[in-house]
């Protein structure tokens, strides 16, 4: 899969990533995980950390899939908003989701703190805006249940928001306590974890068949060689749709800029996430290296071709709506990245772990939509309690067809 094109800055960030090598001979393992982006690493860390033999195998260096694109705003609300969740769902299960992702920053957190080198974890508050008065009823509905159900958020009237922002809007949510990472960084520390753990990473070692056995399933690798493994969770990101498309999952396109560094902030109250209520929506966040990252305007289209001949338009708009909200800020920068890149989500808003009769002993892990490392933090510790044999009431939250999600 053509997954994205552009001038990618997160590589930048990362000069010493380690290379590992690619698969010569036939192995046997606990657990396979397809993939070395940041789902499969964070299923690696989690299930060598449980005691399994784990084996990554990737058909390209670790991390430089979707990881590459992934603007890494760590964040328990989603792009399908929670009110919207409670009226599919029920509001007990659309509140235990939040809370499950809410947990996962810190779970993220915790991670970070304990990985090999640094990720650039920082926490980070919210600001979501109602992009216009139309989408106040909704704002007020989300606020609704933020406040009901305990979580760190504030309502801010236009007034507050023009007291500690440069820009207008009718009113917006504050959060406290989300989150912002550098997502190579975490990808490559993940893997270096998992590896310290005893788990087997192969690079350039692409999977292209698969023999059910008894109790293994053997995968031929383009090289020649089998891995026969007991239990293989498919986390390929995207490209997992090219292993068994789910009808709940979609493939979109996404556009991101960074700009170059910036000597101050001026206006950007705490350097806050900023997102808004207008879909498709436009998100901005700050780096380390004091740099902006704005991005958003999605489109529809799944076609690589398409895609790509609007990303000098998207870069030029992307800046523009840095203008519009931060124009000192603009003005005293440019885009240096831009990139453009498919994007998947979910039709009801959740992620998915996929199991199918037609693939015994695989699980699919399906981490779409906008908070995916926060997904995948979730979905990795359900497959490593799975795997070994620990009870989770929260696994069917997350099943495809949702069984626990009916009202």
């Amino acid at each position: 899969m053509d997954l994205h094109t552009g001038k990618m800055y997160w590589p930048t960030t990362l000069q010493d990533a380690p290379a590992y090598p690619t698969l010569r001979e036939d192995i046997a393992c606990d657990v396979l995980v397809i993939g070395g982006g940041s789902s499969g690493a964070q299923c690696a860390y989690e299930l060598s950390g449980a005691g399994l033999d784990v084996v990554v195998a990737d058909k390209r260096r670790v991390g430089w899939g979707s990881t590459l694109t992934n603007t890494a705003l760590l964040q328990y609300l989603g792009d399908k908003m929670l009110f919207e969740l409670v009226n599919s769902f029920g509001e007990q299960a659309a509140i235990r989701h939040a809370e499950r992702c809410r947990q996962a920053i810190s779970d993220i957190e915790a991670d970070a703190g304990a990985l090999p080198r640094d990720v650039e974890f920082a926490r980070r508050d919210s600001l979501y805006c109602a992009a216009s008065e139309a989408d106040l009823p909704k704002l007020e509905q989300e606020f609704g249940y933020l406040s009901k159900h305990g979580f760190d958020a504030e309502w801010w009237s236009g007034d507050r928001i023009r007291r500690h922002y440069p820009f207008s809007r009718p009113a917006a949510i504050y959060v406290r306590n989300d989150g912002e990472i550098n997502p190579f960084a975490y990808n490559v520390a993940l893997i270096e974890g998992a590896k310290a753990r005893g788990a087997a990473i192969y690079e350039q070692t692409e999977i292209t068949g698969r023999v059910d056995e008894a109790d293994h399933v053997a995968f031929r690798t383009a090289g020649g060689p089998t891995i026969r493994a007991r239990r293989a969770i498919v986390a390929a990101g995207y490209e997992t749709m090219s292993f068994k498309p789910d009808k709940n999952a979609l493939l979109l396109s996404t556009y991101a800029v960074v700009t170059k560094p910036l000597d101050a902030f001026d206006g950007w109250h705490g350097r806050t996430l900023v997102w808004e209520t207008a879909r498709p929506y436009i998100y901005l966040r700050t780096t380390r290296d004091r740099r902006v990252i704005v991005g958003g305007l999605d489109e529809g289209t799944a076609i690589a071709e398409d895609r790509d001949s609007r990303l000098a338009g998207k870069r030029d708009r992307l800046m523009k709506e840095l203008a519009d909200r931060f124009p000192a800020i603009a003005a005293a920068t440019e885009a240096e990245f831009h990139l453009a890149a498919f994007y998947g989500g979910t039709h009801d808003g959740l992620p998915m772990i996929g199991e199918y009769g037609d693939f015994p002993r695989c699980f699919f892990l399906y981490a779409y939509g906008d908070n995916g490392l926060v997904y995948s933090s979730i979905l990795a510790k359900l497959l490593k309690d799975r795997l070994t044999g620990t009870p989770n009431p929260d696994y069917d939250f997350y099943r495809q067809g949702r069984p626990a999600l009916t009202r």
